[in-house]
């Protein structure tokens, strides 16, 4: 995979004013606490089941393809597992117990569906975006499972259940992708139709857009004090887009991953925090204000840091 710079850059600053005119619509109330949770509702409950199909379907099919898929799969889950363990060292110290899951959680789980996708795609191209569609599932599997753990400590009321791990609003769409990318192995003059595509590719489309509309309205509930005056978020930030991609691209090279494979779990823990959070702090009486700072912030500064953090690990992997 060749690493396209001007498309990331594109991709980059439509975000970056997609997020601004979030932020203007919520300031002038066209956007209020309603709509983005029903937005939200909108894009976790169809958007982003429609988007994970219409990555699959859309790809070419190839036993290499599906070989390097699944392979993706299995360092996703290899990914998120030293993500988790950094995570829980790096949020020792916090005292607020909902502060610390909340860090915890954003620490672990990254942007992957509504930038990750736009994002992988630019740089990569559309083998990027086919390889993302299944890193997702690694992503689902993990957040149903260590992030609702890591949520439930010193709470009765959030259950961890095998039935969560495996069917829900990202497994199931995962599940549906994939057994339509493999239809083509029993009737190989098969031949998705057209409507089916256009159908899933125009509600995950919503996705991307929408869901950093909504990253800008929660930003403008926060003060610019709390956006930018936090110690709190300046060291999660860092943490989150910065030291943890670094350190996961040294382990990456380390283990003999090939280089193109470095930067594609680089670039994935580079991605601001995962939206989700918000959302499930509204859920469970965690600190949505907390959350949605995480979430904005890293959103925003992550304008700056991919770019750098992606020349970096170029670099690196390029060095032997």
């Amino acid at each position: 995979m060749t690493l396209n710079y001007t498309s990331l850059l594109t991709i980059i600053a439509t975000l970056f004013l997609l997020m601004a005119c979030g932020f203007i619509a919520r300031k002038m109330n066209i956007i209020d606490d309603v709509a983005s949770k029903r937005l939200s509702s909108l894009i976790i409950k169809i958007g982003q089941p429609m988007m994970i199909i219409a990555a699959l379907i859309k790809a070419e099919f190839s036993y290499d393809n599906l070989k390097d898929g699944l392979l993706i799969v299995v360092i996703g889950l290899g990914l998120h597992t030293v993500m988790a363990a950094l995570a829980f060292g790096f949020c020792a110290g916090f005292k607020d117990l909902d502060e610390r899951k909340i860090t915890e959680f954003s620490l672990v789980f990254t942007n992957a569906g509504f930038i990750g996708f736009p994002i992988m795609e630019a740089l990569f191209g559309p083998k990027g975006l086919f390889l993302a569609s299944f890193y997702v599932i690694s992503f689902h599997l993990f957040i149903w499972s260590w992030g609702i753990a890591i949520l439930a400590r010193k709470r009765t009321d959030i259950k961890l259940t095998v039935r969560k791990i495996f069917v829900n609003l990202g497994s199931i769409p995962c599940l549906i992708g994939i057994l339509l990318y493999l239809l083509v192995i029993p009737f190989p003059d098969f031949v998705m139709p057209a409507f089916i595509v256009k159908f899933t590719s125009y509600l995950g489309d919503l996705c991307t857009p929408i869901s950093v509309l909504i990253t800008g309205a929660l930003l403008a509930t926060r003060t610019p004090k709390q956006i930018f005056g936090s110690g709190k978020i300046y060291y999660f930030s860092a943490l989150k887009l910065l030291v943890i991609p670094a350190i996961v691209c040294v382990l990456a090279k380390l283990i003999g991953l090939p280089n193109d494979t470095v930067l594609f779990c680089t670039v994935e823990a580079a991605l601001p925090a995962a939206a989700t959070i918000t959302m499930f702090s509204e859920l469970y009486g965690l600190n949505a204000g907390y959350a949605s700072q995480t979430v904005g912030t890293s959103s925003l500064l992550s304008v700056g840091t991919l770019p750098l953090i992606i020349m970096a690990a170029e670099w690196f992997v390029n060095l032997w």
